[in-house]
């Protein structure tokens, strides 16, 4: 008589599912690795890249344009890039006492300010978040608005790059060409002009001061016809601009 053929099914071993798993987590960890790579590639790349060409557009001028897409407004993105020399020094100078009074000195990161700022959010009160002209430029040019942990550490990676890359100048230049002066108006030359009709190598110190007193909220405030607040934080500029010495980037 034949025999019926029996089949049977092994339960896979206590071996054969610690293999399965070390073989996930080992891609997973090959995956993380490339990744990192890939970003460090990416991003030195970009650094290296606008050390010499002219940011043309960022994040934030992308994400407002929808925005005024969304309310029903015409996408404006005025945006004109210059060298630094074609920037008022009165600008450079109001921007360092409104902004970043150690701009020169620090090497991307004032600990006081940022310590302050921490104090003071720990109390409830509404202060600014201790951030430097360097780490707004690398906020600015790399990176999407927000106030993550992630987006924090990556602002400060970026403010590390740029310190050590660029260099002081440059940041300053990249700077007053790319952060938000008004409702669609992005750096120095474009901000001149629609606030003051003139360029931006032409400013007088109180207009610029006028201009980096709206930078805390450039949609909110105006440079011309400003409100008291305003009008108070131009005087304090100016007050501060005096003490400002010659910047020797």
């Amino acid at each position: 008589m034949a025999k019926k053929a029996t089949t049977s099914t092994k339960k896979p071993s206590k071996q054969s599912k610690k293999n399965e798993n070390l073989s996930f987590w080992g891609k997973v960890k090959r995956f993380l690795f490339k990744l990192f790579i890939w970003f460090n590639v990416i991003s030195l790349t970009l650094v290296l890249l606008f050390k010499f060409v002219p940011v043309p557009f960022t994040p934030l001028m992308i994400v407002r344009a929808f925005e005024h897409n969304a309310a029903g407004k015409d996408m404006v993105c005025s945006h004109d890039w210059v060298p630094l020399e074609d920037i008022s020094m009165n600008l450079q100078k109001a921007v360092v006492a409104s902004e970043d009074g150690l701009f020169l000195k620090h090497n991307g990161f004032d600990f006081s300010a940022m310590n302050k700022a921490l104090t003071g959010n720990l109390k409830g009160k509404k202060l600014k978040g201790g951030s430097t002209i360097s780490q707004q430029t690398a906020k600015n040019v790399f990176l999407w608005q927000g106030r993550s942990y992630f987006r924090k550490a990556l602002e400060a990676y970026y403010t590390v790059l740029i310190e050590l890359i660029w260099g002081k100048k440059r940041i300053m230049e990249v700077y007053l060409n790319s952060i938000e002066m008004g409702d669609g108006v992005y750096g120095a030359e474009a901000a001149s002009k629609h606030w003051f009709h003139k360029s931006a190598d032409n400013l007088t110190k109180y207009e610029a001061a006028s201009i980096a007193a709206i930078l805390p909220s450039p949609r909110k405030y105006k440079a011309i016809n400003s409100s008291s607040y305003v009008e108070r934080r131009k005087n304090k500029t100016l007050r501060v601009m005096r003490h400002v010495g010659r910047l020797e980037y």
